[in-house]
């Protein structure tokens, strides 16, 4: 599979997930209180970015047919 994900939309994947993964695993651990359904899918949503940002390949945009690499 080609890539799909461009630089910029990498850095904003990996920043995002995280932190999202930060505030899920502070929501588990009873730091913040946002409870425990909201502390898995915080964290699952942010191993998504990551896996996403890692792999440079999106399987939504590939879908929508969007693609932010800076190729032609």
């Amino acid at each position: 599979m080609d890539h799909n994900i461009g630089s910029a939309d990498r850095i904003v994947r990996l920043i995002g997930g995280a932190v999202l993964i930060a505030i899920g695993v502070a929501s588990l651990v009873g730091l913040l209180g946002f409870g425990t359904v909201a502390g898995v899918g915080a964290v699952l949503i942010g191993a998504v970015f990551l896996g996403t940002a890692l792999t440079r390949i999106c399987l939504v945009y590939r879908i929508l047919g969007v693609e932010t690499t800076d190729s032609s």
